[in-house]
């Protein structure tokens, strides 16, 4: 299964001044594949070392963390020498023994030819006081699901991928039954690696729907093992409304979904753990324009996303049949799934901030607002076949933007002031914000 991030680890192997990687992101999103199969293809040897329940190597860290003397164990550990050049060192579930996360400050400072890739939860991290995160000493990868473009390319469509990166919109809108067709089963197998396998292997969304079960029962129980025992049930609360929050006309995210007369204060921890672990995604509302978008931004406002538009749909009963009702599926939950989709394709872009606008009286909405670093781009996201947008227009009317974009099962089109893109090739608009 091919993976993007595999080009990122390729370059931190090639970085002249190296850091340790720490590998972000939710639970079954791969980490632990994308690690050994990275040691695998660029490696001579790959000591993979699981942190979780290792008594010995809890036991080797516990002491002081001279380098020499942890490299000799790990030796041991390991039944042979390891060579600094040629060998990559895994520190899978590193959370669990939270000094050999504070071991990478000396390897990087005292032993820098040592190449260490580590992965583990950042919310069993932040648990553990006392201890010392080593800040500047570590370099970060974030892995999410797969994007549907890494998707294409599991099911057997790189050629269809490819055109996505060459941007061919003539060649693509030929095919685009194709890529309907596929974008349907990714909005329900959605880009956990298992789920996908699976679909890959068996093409039965029945098994898919069940492994979705299983990720979404394993995440219930993260819950009680990492969070204090007074927020699990608030956490399950805010978790299981999700799908019931994105239903809504509005999306914006109203804490009387999760609980009758509910305040900000009874839950904000809740919802901060959750995007701690990257099981969601909190996008912030912004009420003026301007940079960086940051400035403007309310924090009492907010839509959250799911970590993967396959376990949205689990959680929320879509059914199989759905799939097959013409292109219906884009417009269920009021187009919640569409605007999971993009948004959860935005997040495999790298260095881009993304929030949401609305006027202070409500009558304009624009579903997203990417900052760029340079400038703040409008995006609109249609599920319908019907493209008015009326917002979208009040909005460039007001703050001129250089371009503005609108996501949708139409082709591709470009206007003076709108560029239109097909849902498919969302990922292609990396190079139409370099553009516009």
């Amino acid at each position: 299964m091919y993976r993007i991030a595999m080009e990122q680890l390729i370059r931190w192997k090639n970085q002249k001044n190296r850091k340790p990687l720490m590998i972000e992101g939710a639970r079954q999103t791969g980490k632990t594949w994308l690690m050994k199969e990275f040691g695998r293809l660029e490696y001579n040897d790959t000591v993979y070392i699981n942190f979780d329940s290792n008594k010995r190597i809890e036991d080797l860290f516990s002491s002081d963390l001279n380098t020499e003397r942890l490299i000799a164990g790990l030796q041991l550990y390991a039944g042979h020498k390891i060579d600094p050049e040629n060998t990559l060192l895994i520190f899978d579930e590193i959370q669990e023994v939270p000094r050999a996360l504070t071991s990478l400050k000396y390897f990087y400072e005292n032993a820098p030819q040592y190449q260490i890739v580590c992965a583990g939860s950042l919310l069993g991290i932040a648990l553990h006081e006392g201890t010392s995160f080593p800040v500047g000493k570590v370099s970060f990868l974030k892995l999410y699901p797969l994007s549907y473009k890494e998707f294409l390319m599991a099911v057997g469509l790189e050629r269809y991928a490819k055109l996505i990166d060459e941007q061919d919109f003539e060649m693509m809108t030929a095919f685009k039954e194709t890529y309907i067709s596929a974008l349907k089963q990714y909005y329900f197998v959605g880009g956990m690696p298992e789920a996908v396998q699976s679909f890959v292997d068996n093409k039965d969304f029945q098994e898919v729907r069940e492994i979705q079960k299983n990720i979404l029962s394993a995440y219930e129980q993260d819950f009680s093992k990492h969070a204090p025992i007074e927020i699990v049930p608030k956490i399950r609360m805010v978790w299981n409304s999700i799908p019931s929050q994105l239903a809504k006309e509005n999306k914006k995210f109203i804490y009387g979904v999760v609980r009758e007369g509910a305040r900000a204060k009874d839950f904000e921890t809740a919802i901060m753990w959750l995007a701690d672990c990257g099981l969601v995604h909190k996008v912030s509302r912004i009420n003026g324009v301007g940079l960086p978008l940051k400035a403007y931004e309310d924090l009492k406002a907010f839509k959250l996303f799911m970590v993967d538009i396959g376990l949205l749909g689990c959680m929320a009963g879509l059914h199989e049949e759905t799939l097959l009702d013409g292109n219906g599926l884009f417009v269920e939950f009021k187009g919640a799934l569409s605007e999971q989709y993009v948004y959860q394709q935005l997040k495999t872009l790298h260095n881009l901030s993304v929030y949401y606008y609305t006027n202070d009286r409500s009558s304009c909405e624009v579903d997203f607002i990417i900052d760029t670093g340079g400038k703040a781009v409008p995006l609109e996201v249609k599920a319908e076949v019907n493209l008015k947008a009326k917002s979208l227009k009040t909005y460039w009317e007001k703050y001129n933007p250089t371009i503005c974009f609108r996501t949708s099962l139409r082709d591709y089109k470009k206007e003076s002031w709108l560029l239109n893109l097909p849902l498919y090739a969302i990922e292609a608009i990396t190079d139409a914000l370099k553009d516009g």
